[in-house]
């Protein structure tokens, strides 16, 4: 394949910089002449008696000049422009959305023809857009197994007001030098006429990457015409209006573009109109064109050059084998890389079409091919196979992840066998490497049982209980001699549901992939108690009190299944510590377990894994409690003694014992350097998420420990725990675009309070655990500052005099108000008093009593002292419990971090997320937006508008008014598909720690 920059013309992007072309170079004093596809002018005699017939006859006929207006008018009108969704990771296609062009081939039928990587290999959602703005539903009729062409249907009857004469496809009429014009969407403006002339007809199929669709077998056609994204399915028509090419592709760094010829695309559409099935044959040999000189390297003879060079006059080489597919029909010596075709079928081939058509007419029958290998001519009887048959039309969908046999398309780019289960997405269950490489996986084995096709593994999983995790082994397709061995969840519960086990097969005759639930599969096993043993540390400096603190430490594993609170991290791994071993609960960072739709496990020992729950997450200072059932673990865990006063100054000398990412176990004796309040960035080009508040950050002396996830602080001599390191997230790096974590130690008398709330009750009463806090956030204001703030010298002088061991001397100033206060508390008020005890660390502002509701402040706002009563807010509060998901949109109440930053949301219905290429991602609705009516009815909570989105029926414009984040209103329509995004919602039992589902029709 040729052209490595070459890219496609689907995915809408900036058009590319017009560039001068130098077009040749002219005799002098010879008048330029331009030529239309005519007969080259002559140059005038040179001679005296030149007379005016000479001159007359050396200018060419410009009548034809007029042919472009008229036939652009009727092509225009044929041409459309298409908006579609790739709807599901399939082969080599991910989800995305797009702008594309296509034009109308059969008026009578509405048949458009557009390319194959615009109607792609799966399921495929859709509308095209005629010259006059109207618009029709369409659907996929037949897409090629191999070359970029396909063919949509629209409803004929749905036009009111456009007459549409359909574009004749004539590709013999493609010659170098014809004058021609791309008609489309160029640059996703809707319509646009580039012209160029053709210069080439016999180049091979542009290599657009791995892990993308690739044409070959074909012969394509080179022009300039600067096109660009958005022109994909373009027709590309002479000065008639006749369709000579498909605009396919284009180079990424000139101006050169890529035409499909139309010879089997002609076939195909022919069959179609009569109703006939596309017949398509392959022996898997990919092959490329070679000019003659290489052809004589690989052994081509003189005698047999001059023959085929008789037999061909207007062929520049011969088609060489480049690929022969392992397993395939021509497989066994039949055919080897080098081969030179010389005939197929006794047909003498010399372009891809003559090989194509003896193919395709000999499905299932053994073809003579007859080749020159190494200087001699040889015969050999092929099989032809029907290329539908590895062509896959189905995919089975489960636990996130999507897997279907391995395509001819796939496997002859990397020259692997057709066969095989291919994992087109991964998703976070299945992921083999815990990477960003979702796809390109070949899954060879499952619970230690081989997985050669799709129905193997189907049944497979069948026989894997729900929740289970067992082994597998991958390989990628770019690399496929090297196994990967991973662990993967079977996790049947989450976002599409308990039924999230299914098979889609495509159905030809609505267009639409038809879904088939494969069964729950085995309910969850139950779980037995094990056996795990700590092994002891080797670190003969550090005291023994320290290193026994190792019991008290688990590895927490989190999975996230759906989107929650703007955190887009599906999988994190970080180390937890046992505050309680007899009730089994564990103290992590909020970083690993973000919310509660998480499935979160527990490795003891690195032995024993456990599932594990949520049961609190600390609104304020960045820290999870999870539970595991004690039942299940036969260990010597211990819980970790918390100490119980603030006695931690600068230089307080500690030892530390902790993780890194790779559990690598560290014991290292530090001192503090630093007590400080600290604020976390926001980062206001990020989603608003979980972010730490009003938190004292402990630092060491250390370059080990800050590079550390989580570890414990303890006394050196009694082994209790003085502070906690964890890990926190911030925002986003700007250059890189990833996420800023920041590192520090909360203290233990900080932590303590609320988990001797958990200790005195029983596990049944978890719930009742409710601690209030104060909901804003405040900064260290100095003294210096202060008094530019106008604080009196009397009260910074009672600051001053206060005992401050732990802190610089400061006092605390309010920096962001959250939503619930706005309007009583102002950014810049200065505290004074929290319940009439002066406001010197952080630590008053949360943990206050669950029935405490309001608390007392003193202030100054302005140089003015002031008393406030302020409302407390509930940690369950800022508990998200209820998502639902409606045409690819995921939506639930504006969670907290979001009111930390808006003081009076439009409403209490936020768009989180929007999945790619749903209905909510194709008509511009994005995350962090408030939904405030549908077709004009208010929603104002999540409850009325799940109701309301249920009336909404199927493929129907809906109208809403949203507002932005920065509060500004719009107004969108989007067009639902309840068939590839049904309507569901899930709520959290506070109970049980688990997630209901209820579809369109089960929630009341």
């Amino acid at each position: 394949m040729e052209s490595p920059n070459a890219k496609r013309k689907a995915v809408l992007t900036n058009p590319g910089t017009s560039r001068v072309v130098n077009v040749g170079t002219f005799l002098p004093q010879v008048m330029p002449k331009v030529s239309h596809g005519l007969e080259p002018p002559k140059l005038l005699s040179s001679t005296a008696q030149s007379t005016i017939e000479e001159f007359n006859q050396s200018i060419p006929d410009y009548s034809i000049l007029n042919d472009w207006p008229k036939s652009i008018e009727k092509v225009v009108k044929a041409v459309v422009s298409i908006h579609f969704s790739s709807v599901t990771p399939f082969d080599t296609e991910r989800t995305y959305v797009s702008e594309a062009t296509g034009f109308v081939v059969d008026a009578e039928k509405g048949i458009i023809m557009t390319n194959r990587h615009v109607v792609g290999p799966g399921p495929f959602m859709g509308y095209a857009v005629f010259d006059n703005h109207e618009e029709s539903p369409v659907k996929p009729i037949y897409r090629d197994p191999v070359h970029d062409f396909g063919f949509l249907k629209y409803e004929p009857e749905s036009l009111k007001h456009i007459q549409i004469e359909a574009l004749n496809l004539t590709p013999e009429k493609a010659q170098v030098g014809c004058e021609i014009r791309v008609v489309g969407n160029d640059a996703g403006e809707k319509l646009s006429i580039l012209s160029g002339f053709i210069s080439r007809v016999d180049r091979n199929a542009p290599d657009y990457g791995d892990m993308s669709y690739n044409d070959f077998n074909t012969e394509y056609i080179q022009a300039a015409a600067s096109a660009s994204g958005g022109s994909s399915g373009s027709p590309v028509v002479d000065c008639k209006g006749d369709v000579v090419a498909l605009q396919a592709g284009g180079s990424s760094v000139a101006s050169t573009d890529f035409f499909l010829p139309l010879f089997r695309a002609q076939r195909a559409l022919e069959c179609l109109k009569s109703g006939t099935f596309v017949s398509r044959g392959t022996i898997q040999v990919r092959w490329l064109i070679k000019p003659y000189d290489e052809c004589i390297r690989l052994g081509l003879p003189p005698e047999e050059e001059e023959a085929i060079r008789n037999n061909h006059p207007d062929s520049i080489g011969m088609l060489v084998a480049e690929c022969i597919l392992p397993g395939g029909p021509a497989s066994k010596n039949q055919i080897l890389e080098g081969d030179c075709l010389v005939s197929a079928d006794g047909v003498p081939i010399s372009k891809f079409r003559q090989l194509e058509a003896v193919l395709d007419s000999n499905i299932g029958k053994s073809v003579q091919i007859t080749v020159i290998r190494n200087g001699e001519k040889q015969v050999h009887l092929v099989d032809v196979q029907n290329l539908f048959d590895i062509t896959p039309d189905r995919f089975v969908r489960v636990s996130g992840a999507v897997f279907h046999n391995l395509s001819y398309q796939i496997a002859s780019y990397y020259c692997l066998p057709v066969s095989g289960v291919y994992v087109a997405y991964t998703g976070t269950y299945f992921n083999p490497t815990s990477s960003d490489e979702y796809t390109g996986w070949i899954l060879d084995e499952l619970d230690f049982k081989p997985t050669p096709d799709l129905d193997t593994f189907i049944k497979v999983v069948l026989s894997i209980p729900t929740n289970k995790k067992v082994s597998a082994k991958f390989r990628h397709v770019s690399d496929p001699h090297t196994i990967v061995t991973s662990i993967v969840t079977m996790n049947r519960q989450w976002a599409d549901g308990p039924q999230d086990f299914e098979l889609v097969v495509c159905n030809n005759e609505t267009g639409y992939w038809d879904f088939t639930q494969l069964g729950p599969g085995q309910s969850s096993e139950v779980l037995k108690k094990e056996s795990a043993t700590f092994v002891p540390l080797n670190y003969p400096t550090a005291p023994p009190s320290i290193l026994a603190l190792n019991n008290s430490i688990v590895s927490v594993s989190m999975l996230r299944p759906a989107m929650l609170e703007g955190f887009t991290i599906s999988e994190s791994k970080q180390h937890g510590f046992v505050v309680d071993a007899e009730r089994g609960l564990v103290l992590v960072s909020r970083f690993c377990v973000p919310h509660y739709l998480v499935d979160i496990s527990i490795t003891v020992a690195e032995s024993v894994i456990l599932p594990a729950k949520v049961i609190f997450l600390h609104p304020q200072l960045g820290y999870a409690i999870i539970k595991y059932d004690p039942n299940l673990i036969d260990s010597d865990l211990r819980s970790i003694e918390l100490g119980n006063h603030k006695g931690l100054m600068q230089g307080t000398k500690l030892n530390f014992l902790g993780y890194d990412s790779k559990d690598s176990a560290y014991a290292v004796e530090t001192r503090i350097t630093d007590i400080a309040t600290t604020q976390l960035p926001i980062g206001f080009d990020v989603a608003p998420r979980f972010r730490a508040t009003n938190v004292d950050a402990i630092g060491v002396d250390s370059s080990i420990i800050p590079e550390l996830d989580s570890g414990l602080l303890a006394d050196p001599e009694t082994g209790v725990v003085n502070a906690i390191w964890l890990s926190f997230l911030g925002d986003v790096n700007v250059s890189n675009r990833r996420d800023r974590m920041f590192r520090f130690a909360l203290d233990a008398p900080t932590i303590g309070k609320t988990i001797e709330q958990f200790k005195a009750v029983d596990a049944s009463e978890f719930n009742s655990i409710d601690p209030r806090f104060l909901d804003f956030e405040v900064k260290p204001l100095k003294f210096a500052s202060a008094r530019i703030y106008k604080v009196p010298d009397e009260w910074i002088s009672m600051f001053e005099k206060a005992e401050a061991t732990r802190l610089k001397p400061q006092l605390l100033v309010v920096s962001r108000v959250a939503s619930t206060l706005s309007n009583i508390l102002f950014e810049g008020d200065v505290l004074l008093k929290v319940d009439k005890d002066l406001a010197l660390n952080v630590s008053q502002l949360y943990d206050l009593d669950h029935d405490q509701l309001k608390c007392n402040l003193e202030i100054i706002r302005s140089g003015v002292v002031m008393a406030i009563e302020v409302p407390t807010t509930a940690t369950s509060q800022t508990i998200t419990k209820s998502l639902v998901s409606w045409c690819g949109m995921s939506l639930h109440k504006p969670h907290h971090a979001v009111l930390q930053q808006v003081k009076t949301p439009p409403s209490q219905v936020y768009i989180v997320g929007c999945h790619s290429g749903s209905p909510a991602n194709m008509y511009g609705l994005f995350p962090t937006i408030f939904v405030t009516h549908v077709n004009g009815i208010p929603t104002p909570d999540l409850d009325t508008f799940y109701r309301i989105a249920k009336t909404v029926a199927d493929n129907t414009y809906v109208k809403m008014r949203v507002v932005t984040f920065d509060g500004i209103p719009q107004a969108l329509s989007l067009r639902t598909n309840y068939h590839y995004f049904p309507t569901w919602r899930i709520d959290l039992d506070m109970q049980t720690g688990d997630w209901k589902r209820y579809d369109d029709s089960a929630f009341n």
